[in-house]
């Protein structure tokens, strides 16, 4: 026996360098799986923001824009306002000129009580993001907890709520907001009595819309089997329902949220340019400038209706643009829009035009008629080719049919014993099968 010599396989640098480097890009893949977002990036309309394209981005981008401009000009109103809300005098004691155009010192011109535009439209700002957010708050605690309780427990409190809801839907929302008004204030009041008195009556008018979109998810969910099993183990029902099903169930809430805000400042300038929101002297509000306003444009006194009404114009617009633009996103079939383009031209591309089409169409069905089998089984090619190319012919002038042809079964003289045959064009119908 002789000795063999074994040689050791030496790894060549540059697959050791390969396998590093693979290696290297699997660490870092896997480095960025583990790597959880900061809380700034889990928020959900940054989330939003990341995963909108096209018109979706630009419609969120443009609201969010106009949003958070209110917002700071709400927060940093006392700096940015040169005079009060209630304002009508100067410093030194001067009084302000009554419909005075825009000039140097009241850039937006000043109303006929004296007040200075610009100073209401800037605080304004403030009045109408402290309504939002006391009516918003109010109606979304209000008609979540309602909602959950008549979804779960159902019986006679369900249908209770659900027909208080409907007798509250029969009502137009600016009537129900005025009486609410009226009932709770007596039509005016200080700053916080009247944001409270409108946040209220904006709250009834918005509380069956969160009402009955949570109880329509908790019924829908409240047989499934994660709550089956959460009873099994003993969880309380208020655990069920604001453990597992509150979370669940809140998905449209933000789309709902946003577009109620709108409505909101809508309702709170209707009650003002009505006469039934905050007094004059207690708070800024864009409706009642509006009001008061309305005997100046027949005289040509543009300044005093314009500036309000473009601020709840600029308002209503951003807090609408990013109702719709998160809407969009929630929904699946419009998330999709910027690769619609793609797909499309993956599909041109993959699919088969019209001739070719009819071309392997009418050569399928050649290949199904008598004279085509008779020409394979005699093995003529001369009459197989006249065959083929009088069953094509044959095939492309007839009108197209959908799916395969239409196949009819015969019963031969066995009953029991059926024979599927396909049809055969005209000229071969009477020919022997």
């Amino acid at each position: 026996m002789s000795d063999a010599t074994l040689e050791t396989p030496v790894a060549s640098p540059n697959r050791s360098n390969a396998n590093d480097s693979h290696d290297e890009r699997l660490a870092n893949i896997q480095g960025q799986l583990d790597k959880k977002p900061g809380r700034f990036a889990r928020l959900p309309i940054v989330r939003d923001l990341k995963i909108a394209v096209g018109w979706q981005k630009t419609m969120l981008v443009v609201g969010l824009v106009l949003c958070a401009f209110f917002i700071l000009v709400a927060i940093f109103a006392p700096l940015i306002a040169p005079y009060g809300y209630a304002q009508t005098k100067s410093a030194d004691g001067v009084a302000f000129p009554t419909q005075a155009a825009p000039s140097a010192e009241h850039i937006w011109g000043t109303t006929v009580g004296g007040f200075d535009v610009f100073s209401r439209v800037v605080w304004g700002a403030r009045t109408a993001v402290i309504a939002i957010v006391v009516a918003v708050v109010l109606s979304l605690f209000a008609g979540v907890f309602l909602g959950l309780v008549s979804g779960y427990f159902g019986g006679w409190l369900d249908r209770v709520l659900v027909v208080i809801c409907d007798a509250i839907y029969a009502f137009p929302s600016l009537l129900l907001a005025i009486l609410m008004a009226i009932m709770i204030s007596g039509g005016q009041s200080s700053l916080w009595g009247g944001l409270l008195a409108s946040g209220i009556s904006i709250t009834v008018v918005y509380i069956p819309q969160y009402f009955r979109t949570i109880r329509s998810e908790v019924v829908r969910m409240k047989d499934s089997a994660f709550i089956e099993s959460s009873k099994v183990v003993g969880a309380s029902s208020w655990r069920i329902m604001f453990r597992h099903l509150l979370r669940n169930s809140t998905r449209t809430l933000p789309v709902i949220l946003t577009l109620n805000s709108s409505e909101a400042i809508l309702t709170l300038a209707g009650l003002g340019f009505l006469g039934f929101g905050i007094e004059p002297t207690a708070a800024a509000e864009w409706g009642y400038d509006l009001n008061r306003s309305v005997s100046d444009v027949t005289a040509g006194i543009w300044w005093t209706a314009v500036f309000p009404g473009l601020a709840i114009v600029l308002i209503v617009l951003g807090i609408t643009l990013v109702g719709e633009s998160l809407n969009d996103l929630a929904d699946p079939r419009l998330r999709a829009r910027k690769s619609a383009g793609e797909v499309v031209g993956s599909i041109e591309d993959t699919s088969v035009d019209a001739d070719e089409s009819s071309k392997i169409s009418a050569s399928e069905e050649a290949e199904a008629t008598p004279d085509v089998a008779i020409a394979l089984a005699t093995g003529n090619d001369a009459a197989l080719a006249e065959a083929v190319d009088a069953a094509e012919t044959d095939a492309t002038e007839r009108p197209a049919t959908d799916g395969f042809a239409a196949e009819e079964f015969e019963t031969q003289q066995d009953p029991e014993i059926a024979v599927v045959s396909r049809n055969v064009p005209d000229d071969t119908e009477g020919e022997e099968r």
